[in-house]
Order: structure tokens, then C-alpha cells, then sequence
């Protein structure tokens, strides 16, 4: 089967369906229907090889055995954009025990990271494999369908798990859909303390503390499936793929974008495109801000950057 990578992203809902309708409109208007794969091969093949594009991760390992002792073969193996493991099951249509086999995975996966963190340095290189995120590993399932009770289970999980359904349309197009998402429970970062045990001043004033703040509940705000991830040099905050990175300045506060810098209209001193230079996270757009009108500007680049990570 050909399929080409461009990727149809659709809103939320608990239908047993994609809800979104494909037209072709040249030469009159004819709907494009929607199918499963013949075989949960072919939606695996698909993802292994635009991973970094589809899910914002980037691909380790295809069918991963875990051992004659654990007796079982991950799917896909990945590490996400910031550094988190992913575990990636799939269903060709609705599986009852697809929640079940993923934790199995998971359990596998923690007690093996030294085994996973090898894979990785052979892989990626030395630098991937010593930034990985213990902290926060993630599970993708994606199928046909779930049932209720997958989307009531993932929702009380303590795990990072994203459901995901898909629908093939035409020969040329999938469409994935996030159904259900629990963000897990992150360890929130400690202040380092100085030789004495005291905190440290903090270098940001308070005012750009409290900007820093604020901007922290805005994109949290966006949505129900946000989740933040805390690492040394920035916040990120993903769906499936993150959306936002933030760092705080002594005189700024910058948010790194998925947005594209060619969409907006750029402004000195508040957006910049920093497409192939060095930064802390993910994204092309820089916003800079310095106050609460600049957060307010900012709404809308945040929204459409989280629209763009569906």
C-alpha cells in the first residue's frame, strides 16, 4: 500500500467515528471515504517512517523483543521531543486489551532502563542517551477504536497515555485523532539550594517571575490535553507534539512556537523566526515577552500553535 505522509489532525470527540468529511473538488465535489488498514502492519509501517512528523518522536526500534523472560515484542520504540521514552501499541480496529498490553510494556520498559538508554546511545548517540527523560515516559495506542472503559481508564491513569484513532482516506491520506489523553504525574523541578542549604536569590525579577507565571497558566489553559514537561533549561508543553517551550530571562520571558514564522506577521522586539538556530526546546517562532500586554498579544500565536500540534 502507498500512502503519502500528509497528516489530516481533527478536533476531539467520543464518537465511535472520525467525524471529519474528505472532498476531492476537482472536477465537481466527491467525498473521499474513510477505511481501517487491511492489516495493523500497514498503519505501523506508515507511522515508523514520518514518526518524528506524525507523533513528534523519533524512532528507536520496530518490533522490540523484550526478552524470553517477559516473552513479548514492543511495536515501535521512540524518544520524544524532549527526551521522554515512548512506548507506540497498535490495533487495526477496536482492541479490549490494547490499555492492558501497553502498561504491560511500560512496567517492562522502567525496569530496563539500562538496556532502553543502550538503545538509544546506538541509535541517536551519547548526548540522547544521557538526556533521557525518566521522569516522564509516555504510551501512544493508536486503533480503529476504543472502548468506554479505555477512555474512562486513561483518564485515571498515572501513566502519560494518548489514544489515538485512526482513519485511512483514499490511497493518499490518514487522519489521527486524540480521543483520550492522561498527562501522568510529573515530579515538579526542585529549587537548587546553595552550599549552606539556603534557596538562592532568584535571578528573574519579580515582576518576569510573575509574567513567567502567568504565561505558564495560559498555555495550560488551552486545553484539557495539555500536558507540561519540566527539563533543566525550559518548560515544554505538548499534545502530541509540543506545542510550546518556554524560558524565563532576567528581563524576558521567551516562548518557542510550533507555529510557522511564514504565517505571522513578524514584529521587532516581539517575533522572530529562529528556523535552524540553536535554543532551548522545540519550535521555530520566538516570542519574546516583557509584560502583560505582550502576553496578551501572544494569545493568538499560542492558540495556533496548539492547534497546529493536534
Amino acid at each position: 500500500m502507498t500512502v503519502d505522509l500528509r497528516v489530516l489532525s481533527v478536533g476531539t470527540c467520543d464518537k465511535g467515528a472520525l467525524s471529519l468529511k474528505l472532498f476531492y473538488t476537482k472536477d465537481g465535489v466527491t467525498e473521499v471515504m474513510q477505511r481501517l488498514a487491511e492489516a495493523e502492519a500497514d498503519v505501523q509501517s506508515l507511522v515508523e517512517g514520518a514518526m518524528e512528523a506524525m507523533l513528534g518522536a523519533r524512532f528507536l526500534a520496530s518490533e522490540y523483543s523484550t526478552g524470553p523472560a517477559h516473552g513479548g515484542r514492543i511495536d515501535s520504540l521512540g524518544l520524544d521531543e524532549n527526551g521522554a521514552p515512548v512506548i507506540i501499541e497498535y490495533k487495526r480496529a477496536t482492541d479490549p486489551g490494547v490499555l492492558s498490553q501497553g502498561l504491560f510494556y511500560m512496567a517492562w520498559l522502567m525496569d530496563h532502563r539500562t538496556e532502553f538508554q543502550a538503545l538509544v546511545r546506538e541509535r541517536l548517540g551519547m548526548t540522547a542517551a544521557s538526556q533521557i527523560l525518566w521522569s516522564a515516559p509516555r504510551m501512544i495506542l493508536i486503533a480503529g477504536d476504543f472502548t468506554r472503559y479505555d477512555l474512562h481508564a486513561v483518564r485515571e491513569h498515572r501513566h502519560s497515555i494518548d489514544l489515538v484513532r485512526y482513519r485511512l482516506y483514499g490511497e493518499h491520506h490518514i487522519g489521527l485523532e486524540t480521543v483520550a489523553s492522561s498527562q501522568g504525574k510529573v515530579p515538579q523541578r526542585r529549587r537548587r539550594r546553595s552550599d549552606d542549604g539556603s534557596v538562592p536569590v532568584r535571578r528573574a525579577s519579580e515582576a518576569m517571575a510573575d509574567l513567567a507565571m502567568a504565561v505558564d497558566q495560559a498555555l495550560l489553559g488551552l486545553g484539557g490535553d495539555v500536558a507540561k514537561i519540566q527539563r533543566q533549561t525550559y518548560d515544554a508543553y505538548r499534545r502530541l507534539h509540543n506545542f510550546a517551550c518556554v524560558t524565563s530571562r532576567q528581563d524576558k520571558v521567551l516562548a518557542y512556537l510550533k507555529a510557522a514564522p511564514t504565517t505571522v506577521d513578524l514584529a521587532p522586539g516581539f517575533t522572530r523566526d529562529v528556523t535552524g538556530l540553536g535554543h532551548h526546546g522545540t519550535g521555530d517562532l520566538e516570542v519574546q515577552l516583557r509584560s502583560d500586554k505582550d502576553l496578551e498579544r501572544a494569545m493568538e500565536l499560542f492558540r495556533l500553535s496548539y492547534d497546529a500540534a493536534a
